[in-house]
């Protein structure tokens, strides 16, 4: 069994991160003053960066894992291998599977938690240039509007908008501004958007944080009506 997540990153030293920040700060980098040039340094550390709706929820998965799913595996598998010869009881042989798949996870969580950069989207003092966090509606050589936000790849959902920013698209679109034509190279083939509208409000994201507070799927308190 994996020692606690929280003690695993309190352990060990934090390794520098970008823009000097200690792991668990939730800042506020107003970026506009450091473009145009710190867009390359932006897109070179861009693994690093993530939203605070992207953040909690990272955190809540970790601690569910850690406080309810792993516990509740381990009972079944106690259980399950009470019951009599392991090689061909499936419960048991299922509940080690799964055991093996969540401390992997925490493994995981616990060292990207331990590597991110929150950064608050918020209102900018060059609002009409795009920036990591801000909402772009864009419109194609055909005349079809999109809407996305760019985000950390640790979040990106294209059903739900939101974009990495290792993706092309989000690559093409750092650092440009209102009304800019971006020419973005995909496996289809390339396509020019432009920028129509550059948004920092914060309204999606209160829609954001009640997903990253809410069970994480497959937990019994997920599935209550």
């Amino acid at each position: 069994m994996p020692s606690s997540p929280d003690a695993g990153v309190r352990g060990r030293p934090l390794r520098a991160l970008p823009l000097q920040l200690t792991l668990r700060q939730i800042v506020s980098a107003d970026f506009s003053a450091d473009f145009p040039i710190g867009v390359d340094e932006f897109v070179s550390q861009r693994s690093h960066y993530i939203t605070r709706a992207g953040f909690l929820a990272l955190k809540s998965e970790l601690d569910w894992l850690w406080k309810t799913e792993r516990p509740r595996v381990t009972e079944a598998v106690a259980t399950a291998a009470a019951l009599g010869d392991r090689s061909e009881n499936a419960d048991y042989i299922y509940g080690k599977k799964r055991l093996r798949e969540i401390d992997r996870r925490i493994r995981f969580l616990t060292k990207r938690i331990d590597e991110l950069t929150v950064v608050d989207a918020g209102p900018r003092k060059d609002a009409d240039r795009v920036y990591f966090g801000a909402w772009i509606e864009l419109e194609d050589e055909q005349g079809d509007s999109v809407r996305y936000r760019l985000v950390g790849p640790d979040e990106f959902d294209a059903k739900a908008g939101r974009i990495s920013v290792d993706s092309p698209v989000g690559q093409a679109l750092m650092g440009r501004s209102l009304g800019d034509e971006v020419r973005v190279r995909r496996p289809k083939g390339e396509t020019t958007y432009t920028i129509l509208s550059i948004d920092y409000t914060t309204e999606s994201d209160t829609e954001s944080d009640a997903e990253s507070n809410a069970e994480p799927p497959g937990s019994p308190d997920a599935t209550r009506s």
